[in-house]
């Protein structure tokens, strides 16, 4: 509606003049100050209609003007999540390997207790989940993941290798080599398993175990997100 409460208000105030007018003509003294009574009574309760109906008026078009600015808002961050989406392919990317020794050749361990052990010649670390400094992935997105970890014996006669994947503190899968009389063994394993975010991931070497590795990289811990949850 285009007119305002101003405009209402002229309105029936000139409506208050004509009734007054009319009702006046052809009546006596006392008739008449009846009908002007009455019909100023009723143009006072025209005029506050037309007084609510103008605020009503200036209320709907501030909610108007609201409702613009809530769906040009709306308009700018639904641009704003396809854009999002083109730059992440519409998922988050998480990938990781590493391998145990940057130089050098030798064994790692014994220790007296299990130790996360620290694979730190990274290849790639999309999403930085993996700490080299502590061998441990921290899920960053809740979703179901796919790792993969290899071992080689220490060379011992016999040899004295074993390491398990652990998630938060719990055991998972193993590789080991305790037994036989040949040496340069090496294995590996790998799980699909869902992690919530602030899941731990890491290998673990066991008590008074030793591993070898050397330039050839024997030793490596892999993981990438297979899908969000």
């Amino acid at each position: 509606m285009s007119f305002r409460m101003k405009d209402v208000t002229v309105f029936m105030l000139a409506l208050c003049c004509c009734l007054s007018g009319t009702q006046a003509q052809g009546n006596n003294d006392n008739q008449k100050t009846c009908c002007l009574s009455d019909t100023c009574s009723l143009a006072k309760e025209l005029v506050s209609i037309g007084e609510k109906l103008g605020t009503m008026v200036e209320k709907q078009g501030t909610m108007g003007d609201n409702l613009r600015l809530m769906e040009t808002r709306l308009q700018t961050s639904e641009k704003e999540v396809e854009e999002l989406k083109r730059l992440i392919g519409g998922q988050p990317k998480v990938a990781f390997s590493a391998t145990l020794q940057e130089s050098g050749s030798g064994d790692t361990g014994p220790f007296k207790t299990p130790t996360p052990l620290q694979y730190k010649k990274v290849f790639s670390n999309t999403g930085n989940s993996y700490n080299p400094a502590t061998g441990v992935f921290t899920a960053t997105v809740k979703g179901m993941y796919y790792f993969r970890f290899t071992m080689m014996n220490n060379q011992g006669n016999p040899p004295n290798s074993a390491v398990c994947l652990t998630k938060n503190g719990q055991r998972l899968v193993s590789v080991w080599d305790t037994a036989g009389n040949d040496s340069h063994d090496s294995g590996s394993n790998a799980v699909v398993i869902p992690l919530e975010l602030g899941d731990q991931v890491y290998v673990e070497l066991q008590a008074n175990r030793l591993i070898f590795d050397d330039t050839m990289f024997y030793n490596t811990f892999s993981g990438f997100l297979l899908f969000t949850m």
